[in-house]
């Protein structure tokens, strides 16, 4: 094999389009164009003398060459990306994270990120971005997402952090008209304030397997305006235990899935960074993680 020393740029590239999945992906990462990272990979090909990738216009396929070009070269490149842990101080840490979770999370996570986060790297810029939608990372420049019930696609990596309840509440009024279902079945019949994605409500998914689309006549995009919709009566709705404890236990909200068999969704984050990821952004998923401790409910 050629000298590669004087070639970091285009192993770069190369390791980056590995991971990613494609010329696109390692260009958003590299904070760079999609035909200068085809480029470097095609440099490193003319030096190496062999094809890394089998190209068209709708896939990008490893070689054998490629896959022995990775092996070899990855677990260096993952070496020197995390070498600041030893050779800066965490305070030195610096960059911009840009970041997205639900609407409904803020509540409990802004403030110490704000308050003790920030505080702690005075060099890391926020980008905050709330939304209940899952953003596309790679399209939108999302370092990360976090996600209820959500995993990632194609070059997506995933990390849980945590399980989240959930219950099916619906106001004191809307029990005594409906009654608490017994059975999956008898919950399918029931009106609905409706999760919506996509232009599609979302399936109400239970242990075993069973799942319904749910009907109503309400249909939402946030957390919040189920909430909203259950509080006055208009339906039942599926949420996060935390986000409607306090109307639990007030007694605005009354949980009529106890009968139920309501499975806890995943709390995962999720970024495009491959194995790589920058320490600065590890280091937040780290205190986000870290956060969930102290969530009831959580």
């Amino acid at each position: 094999m050629p000298n590669l020393l004087n070639e970091t740029p285009g192993l770069i590239a190369f390791v980056r389009t590995v991971e990613s999945g494609s010329f696109s992906a390692a260009a958003k990462i590299l904070r760079t164009s999609p035909s200068a990272v085809s480029r470097s990979v095609g440099r490193l090909e003319t030096l190496v003398r062999a094809r890394l990738f089998l190209r068209s216009t709708r896939a990008l396929v490893l070689t054998f060459e490629g896959q022995s070009l990775f092996d070899k070269v990855a677990p260096l490149l993952r070496q020197l990306d995390t070498s600041d842990e030893v050779a800066s101080r965490e305070d030195t840490l610096a960059g911009r994270i840009r970041f997205s979770m639900p609407s409904d999370l803020a509540r409990y996570f802004l403030t110490p990120i704000f308050r003790d986060f920030a505080s702690a790297f005075p060099a890391i810029k926020l980008e905050v971005g709330l939304a209940d939608r899952q953003v596309d990372l790679i399209r939108e420049d999302y370092d990360v997402a976090f996600r209820v019930g959500g995993g990632g696609q194609g070059e997506l990596r995933v990390r849980k952090l945590a399980n989240v309840n959930m219950v099916i509440v619906a106001s004191p009024a809307y029990l005594e008209k409906h009654g608490k279902p017994r059975s999956v079945d008898e919950a399918s019949a029931l009106p609905f304030a409706r999760y919506i994605v996509r232009g599609h409500p979302s399936p109400m998914v239970f242990a075993g397997g069973k799942q319904f689309s749910p009907q109503g006549r309400v249909d939402c995009d946030t957390g919040q305006a189920l909430r909203a919709a259950a509080l006055h009566g208009l339906g039942a709705a599926l949420l996060m235990k935390c986000v409607v404890q306090d109307e639990l236990n007030d007694g605005r909200l009354i949980d009529i899935s106890t009968e139920l068999d309501l499975p806890p969704q995943p709390l995962n984050v999720v970024h495009a960074f491959g194995s790589m990821i920058p320490l600065r952004v590890r280091r937040f998923c780290d205190f986000i993680a870290d956060q969930t401790k102290s969530i009831p409910g959580l």
